[in-house]
């Protein structure tokens, strides 16, 4: 195709002349009604004047020798005017049907229905050019857009298509139906693309809180934390959340955390002093938001740690380990070498002390959540001349079957329909005589034991066996099976 301004030869598909720069105009084929409105037209003036010079040429003859030469050449000039008058006539309606067409063509109806006849046939370019066309007259259309951006997606020309798109969520006056339209399908293009980062862009940009709302799952904002930063008062259990599903990653020291840092699981529990916590969030796109820094000063005064009576070393006889915290405080121990919390065991008295080496560790926490320092003893316990506690054990199963407590060594009893059990438990100090503690167990059939409130005695020397009792004062005693 040439370009009607400057006549050089123009890139097929192209609407802009690559020489001049003059846009080109697409204008549809002229209308075949309207072509033959104009033909007819003509057809009748040329019928008309043949028909008016026929007549005066006959008139003309018949009266040759009885007109005078004034009268023949009136005649010519009328038929002159009347040719004249018709011409001009012809030259008028041509005129006023052609400025109808004109406008017809130029309007956005017209433009849409050849846009989708172009598009029927495969013409995008010359469709997209009718649309470009329709939306100049009135830009406030979108679906003018929306076909634009549809037809370039078709083609898999995506960059045109978001081109297009972004006219409409950019632009001002459309209503808020078509801007969340052109959001959606913005969205959806960039997915299918797996571009999740540009989709994060284009939502925090976005002004409209509806709209983010509907594609939260793409977004990767920083981290929440529960508590302002700032002085406390108390131990703070921190909580970090994000917007959607993914991973938190932290550090507590203040360094920048990254994809190696700790993942957040569970409250952050702020004890007393400083603490700078840095945190940024990955969802499930791999879109990371920004890193989030606060700052906690948690001014809380320090309990000191649980006293322990017995000293560490090796006991060649059964003693009780007693701890005494402070006012306000709970004890909490240890025993498998890992650090005493909130949630290890809790002291609640003297504890007799294992066979063995066993390390306890012991700290005090205050109502407000602060740690004392640990306080560790190490015991191992000897005993001389000791039955072993399976031997204890077994001696006891015996003493039940005799006193028909039990039917027999497998635990059966007449009052219970499963079984019962025996564990070694502990040695304890009982008048001057030690002894093992054994605990009872109850199996229903299902396999899962639980433990009844009774406790029997072995003497650790002897192997004569007996039921933990108290007397009058609340201390223990060995009662006789």
């Amino acid at each position: 195709m040439k370009c009607p301004h400057c006549g050089n030869e123009m890139v097929e598909g192209h609407l802009i002349c690559e020489t001049c720069g003059e846009e080109i105009r697409i204008v549809p084929d002229f209308e075949p009604e309207i072509e033959n409105s104009i033909t007819e037209t003509l057809s009748t003036l040329a019928a008309e004047q043949d028909g008016a010079d026929n007549k005066e040429m006959q008139q003309a003859d018949g009266k040759q020798e009885e007109d005078q030469p004034e009268t023949v050449e009136a005649s010519l000039d009328s038929r002159r005017i009347w040719f004249f008058a018709s011409l001009v006539l012809f030259f008028v309606v041509a005129l006023v049907t052609y400025s109808a067409y004109a406008y017809h063509i130029q309007t956005v109806e017209y433009q849409i229905d050849k846009a989708k006849e172009y598009a029927a046939n495969g013409s995008y370019a010359e469709a997209i050019a009718c649309l470009e066309a329709a939306y100049e007259k009135d830009p406030s259309e979108a679906k003018l857009l929306f076909m634009e951006a549809d037809y370039y997606y078709i083609q898999q020309d995506n960059a045109s298509a978001l081109q297009v798109l972004y006219r409409i969520i950019e632009g001002s006056g459309f209503p808020y139906e078509d801007v969340e339209e052109a959001y959606n399908k913005i969205v959806t293009i960039y997915a299918n693309q797996e571009q999740y980062g540009r989709i994060s862009e284009l939502l925090q940009d976005c002004p409209e809180d509806s709209i983010v709302n509907m594609f939260q799952s793409y977004l990767a904002m920083e981290p929440e934390f529960s508590y302002v930063e700032g002085d406390y008062a108390e131990v703070i259990p921190l909580k970090l959340s994000s917007n959607t599903s993914g991973t938190i990653y932290y550090t507590t020291d203040g360094s920048r955390p990254d994809k190696n840092s700790q993942i957040y699981t569970a409250p952050l529990f702020l004890e007393a002093g400083e603490h700078t916590i840095s945190a940024f969030f990955v969802n499930d796109f791999g879109i990371e938001s920004g890193v989030v820094t606060k700052r906690y000063v948690i001014n809380l005064s320090v309990p000191n740690a649980p006293e322990v009576e017995l000293y560490s070393g090796e006991y060649t006889e059964p003693m009780m380990i007693v701890a005494e915290g402070i006012e306000g405080c709970k004890i909490y121990y240890t025993t498998d070498e890992s650090e005493p919390t909130a949630d290890s065991v809790p002291y609640t008295g003297p504890i007799p002390m294992p066979l063995g080496r066993t390390l306890f560790k012991f700290v005090n926490i205050s109502e407000e959540g602060v740690s004392s320092d640990v306080t560790m003893r190490t015991y191992t316990l000897r005993l001389t001349d000791a039955i072993p506690t399976e031997q204890a054990v077994s001696n006891l199963i015996e003493r039940l079957v005799e006193t028909e407590y039990l039917e027999d060594a497998a635990g059966n009893s007449k009052r219970l329909s499963g079984r019962l059990s025996y564990q070694f438990s502990s040695v304890l100090g009982i008048g001057g005589e030690g002894y093992y503690t054994v605990n009872e167990y109850y199996d229903d059939g299902t396999g899962i034991l639980n433990r009844t409130d009774k406790v029997f005695l072995v003497q650790i020397h002897t192997g004569e066996a007996a039921q933990l009792g108290y007397d009058e004062n609340g201390e223990f005693v060995a009662v006789a099976i």
